[in-house]
């Protein structure tokens, strides 16, 4: 399983809030897409998928606060041939 991290967005910024999902559970991602926006007091921010998959698990829903470092969602990667 990968995990979709909340990075580090900038010195002095601690959490950021999901401003919206670009991606649903079980929806196919590509690595290096954006899947999640987020807001600070100071920006707005796009977190790309690290590995191709299918979202299996969305942590922090839209709304929601996250502190930096922690799980936004878990992406399970794909094995095999892609469709």
């Amino acid at each position: 399983m990968k995990q979709v991290i909340l990075p580090e967005l900038g010195e002095g910024i601690e959490k950021a809030t999901v401003a919206c999902w670009h991606a649903a559970v079980g929806d196919r991602v590509a690595g290096d897409t954006d899947v999640v926006e987020l807001v600070t007091d100071k920006a707005t921010f796009s977190v790309p998928a690290e590995a191709s998959g299918i979202i299996k698990e969305i942590l922090v829903g839209e709304g929601g606060e996250a502190k930096v470092g922690e799980v936004l969602a878990i992406i399970e990667p794909q094995t095999g041939p892609q469709r």
